[in-house]
C-alpha cells in the first residue's frame, strides 16, 4: 500500500508564493496553491486593454541568478522557460532643472556621468561603489538567503551592523560620500522600489547599487506576468496545481498546528504545511482572526510602519512608436522636491500637489505590449498609504490626479501625449487594498525600516502556530522580485522533508 506523499497548500500565487510552490514541489510535496485572482503572477500580474498588456507591479529583473537557481533546484533552465533582455541605460533620472544621468552596467560609463554632473564627487563615488560591494555580500548572499527567526541569528550579526553603519540611512550614506544634490538623488532613491523611505531605511540598502552593475537590469520578454506562468507550469508539471479564483478566507488549525484552509465560498482544503504569500499583516489579521495571537497581535500590526502607497496610471498610445525617440524603456521625472516629498508621502500622510514620476515604456523593448504602431506605458506616482492619508477620497481624486500625471508627462516628457491615448486605467491605493488585501493599501506591505528588518519582520515560519509558514514581501528578506524569491530559498531550509512516496508499481517499472 502507497503512503500518501506530504502536502502543503501555498495561499497567493504571487512570484513568492510560486517560489515556494516549486521549492516544495522539489523536495517532494504535493502542493496546491490557491489564489483569488483570474491569473498567476499577485502585483507581477498584467491586465490587458485595446490591444495593451499591462505589467501592473514590477517591471524589471535585477540578479537574475535567483530565478536561475529556483528552476535548477527543480531540475530546469530558466532560460529555456524566459527569455531576458540586458537593457542599457537601466534607466535614466531627470531633473526639473534640465540635467540628466543615466544608470549603466559599466563602471566607465557610469563614473563619466558621475563627472559630467560633479566632477569633484568622482573619489566618493569610487568609495559608495565599495560600500554597496561589501553591503552586497553581507545583506543579500548572507543575511538575506538564510533563516532570521532565531533571536541568536540577530545578535551574531550585530558587530556586523554595527561596523557598516546600518543605523545611518540610505541617503545619509550617499551624503556621506557625494556633495552634488541630484548624485545623492541618484544613489539613495532605490528603498522606493520596495516601499521605504530613503531617508530613515538602513543604509544597508546601498547594496542596490551593486547588484544592478554586476548584474545588471533585465525585462523579461511578455513581462513579469511571463515570469509567473512559466512558474505556474513547473508547479503543474511537478504535479501541483494552481487553482485562481479561490479566495481564503481562514487559516485552519486542529490544536497548535494549521492543517488547511477554508475558502470564502465554505470550501475546505487540508494539507500537512499551509505557506501564506497573502500579505504578513493580512495573514495575522484576517486569516489568523479567530485564534489568539502572541506577537502579531491586531494592535501590534496598527503599530506597525507600512509601506507607502501608489497612483499607477496605466495608459497606451496610438501612432507614437516613433515620437519621443529620447524617451527609453524606465524614466524617473524627479519633481521639484526631493526629500520634502518623500517627508509628505512617509511621515505627514498628506498627498502633495507636486510629484516625482517613475515612467516604464515595455514597447522600446518588447513591441508585442501594444498594437502595430503604438506604445504601452505606466507612470507612477508614490503617494501616502490609506491609514497615513485619511483625508482623500481616491474615488473623487481619481481623475484630478490622472490629469496633473498627464500635465507632468506633457510638459517634461511627452509632448502632446493627450492626442494619441488609446486605452487607461488607474490604480489608486484603494485599489491596492481592494486587489491584493494589502493593509492600508500599502503597495510593499511592511516598510523595511532596521526595526521591521531581518528578525524583526514576520519569520518564514510562524511563531503563532506549528505547520504555517511565510512568504512574500511582507516577510524576511522583504520586498522585490530578488527578495520574494529569496523568502522561498529561506523556507525550503525551514519545513521538514517530506514523506517517502513507496510506489512499488513505479519501482518496479524503473
Amino acid at each position: 500500500m502507497a503512503d500518501t506523499p506530504s502536502s502543503a497548500i501555498v495561499i497567493g500565487a504571487g512570484l513568492g508564493g510560486l517560489a515556494a510552490a516549486m521549492r516544495l514541489g522539489a523536495k517532494g510535496y504535493r502542493v496546491t496553491v490557491l489564489d483569488r485572482l483570474d491569473m498567476p503572477g499577485g502585483r507581477g500580474s498584467s491586465i490587458t486593454k485595446n490591444g495593451h498588456r499591462f505589467d501592473l507591479g514590477p517591471t524589471i529583473v535585477t540578479v537574475p541568478q535567483v530565478f536561475r537557481e529556483l528552476w535548477a533546484a527543480c531540475g530546469r533552465d530558466f532560460d529555456r522557460d524566459v527569455s531576458l533582455r540586458a537593457l542599457d541605460p537601466f534607466y535614466e533620472i531627470r531633473w526639473p532643472d534640465g540635467s540628466k544621468f543615466a544608470a549603466r552596467q559599466s563602471t566607465p560609463e557610469m563614473r563619466a556621468e558621475v563627472a559630467r554632473l560633479s566632477p569633484d564627487d568622482l573619489k566618493g563615488y569610487d568609495k559608495f561603489l565599495n560600500d554597496s560591494e561589501k553591503r552586497y555580500q553581507f545583506g543579500f548572499e548572507d543575511l538575506g538567503r538564510r533563516p532570521m527567526n532565531e533571536l541568536w541569528e540577530l545578535i551574531k550579526v550585530l558587530p556586523t551592523f554595527a561596523r557598516m553603519r546600518a543605523d545611518r540611512s540610505v541617503y545619509a550614506h550617499a551624503a556621506s560620500r557625494v556633495k552634488d544634490e541630484r548624485l545623492r538623488m541618484a544613489l539613495s532613491f532605490h528603498p522606493l522600489f520596495i516601499g521605504g523611505d530613503p531617508f530613515h531605511v538602513t543604509s544597508m540598502y546601498i547594496l542596490v547599487s551593486h547588484l544592478e552593475k554586476e548584474f545588471g537590469v533585465h525585462y523579461a520578454i511578455g513581462g513579469v506576468a511571463a515570469i509567473a506562468a512559466a512558474m505556474a507550469k513547473v508547479i503543474n508539471e511537478q504535479g501541483g496545481e494552481v487553482l485562481q479564483g479561490c479566495e481564503v478566507d481562514e487559516i485552519l488549525f486542529s490544536g497548535d498546528s494549521a492543517y488547511g484552509v477554508r475558502l470564502s465560498d465554505g470550501r475546505e482544503f487540508s494539507s500537512d504545511i499551509v505557506v501564506s504569500n497573502a500579505d504578513a499583516g493580512h495573514t495575522y489579521d484576517h486569516l489568523l482572526r479567530n485564534r489568539p495571537r502572541r506577537r502579531w497581535t491586531t494592535p501590534r500590526l496598527k503599530r506597525t510602519r507600512w509601506s507607502m502607497s501608489l497612483f499607477v496610471w496605466y495608459f497606451g498610445t496610438r501612432g507614437t512608436r516613433e515620437m519621443w525617440p529620447e524617451v527609453g524603456h524606465h524614466t524617473i521625472l524627479n519633481g521639484p522636491r526631493y526629500k520634502g516629498l518623500v517627508q509628505d508621502i512617509f511621515l505627514k500622510g498628506k498627498l502633495a500637489k507636486d510629484m516625482s514620476l517613475y515612467v516604464h515604456r515595455p514597447s522600446v523593448t518588447d513591441p508585442t505590449v501594444a498594437p502595430e504602431g503604438g506604445d504601452t506605458f505606466y507612470a507612477l506616482s508614490p503617494v501616502p498609504h490609506l491609514g497615513a492619508d485619511t483625508e482623500t477620497n481616491w474615488a473623487e481624486m481619481r481623475e484630478t490626479y490622472t490629469q496633473r500625471v498627464l500635465d507632468v508627462l506633457e510638459d517634461q516628457l511627452l509632448p502632446g501625449l493627450g492626442n494619441h491615448l488609446s486605452a487607461s486605467e488607474v490604480f489608486t491605493p484603494e485599489d491596492f487594498r481592494d486587489r491584493y488585501l494589502s493593509p492600508y493599501g500599502a503597495a510593499f506591505s511592511i516598510e523595511p525600516r532596521i526595526l521591521q528588518s531581518a528578525w524583526f519582520r514576520p519569520h518564514n515560519v510562524s511563531e503563532e502556530a506549528k505547520g504555517l509558514y511565510l512568504v512574500g514581501a511582507g516577510t524576511h528578506p522583504g520586498a522585490g522580485l530578488p527578495g520574494v524569491v529569496s523568502s522561498a530559498e529561506v523556507l525550503a531550509k525551514l519545513v521538514p522533508p517530506a514523506r517517502v512516496v513507496e510506489d512499488t508499481q513505479r519501482l518496479a517499472a524503473e
